[in-house]
């Protein structure tokens, strides 16, 4: 994931969820996302589900965008 930002609409103003998100995964690596409540982590794990669309940034795998892609079910 490369630039990857989140935003959301409250009371009329937006709020940032997630900004300027970037990391690398590789091949038998393992990751572990941590912080306090609030900082991002459910929104960053559901927009590489494909349950939240990025307002900006990229989701690759294997060097292909993923982001826009309709899902298959």
């Amino acid at each position: 994931m490369r630039d990857l930002a989140k935003t959301f609409s409250e009371g009329g103003r937006e709020v940032a969820a997630v900004r300027d998100v970037s990391f690398e995964v590789h091949d038998a690596e393992f990751v572990a996302i941590v912080g306090p409540s609030g900082c991002g982590k459910s929104t960053i794990l559901n927009m590489l589900g494909g349950l939240v669309t990025p307002s900006a940034g990229t989701i690759e795998l294997d060097g292909r965008p993923v982001t826009g892609v309709p899902p298959k079910v």
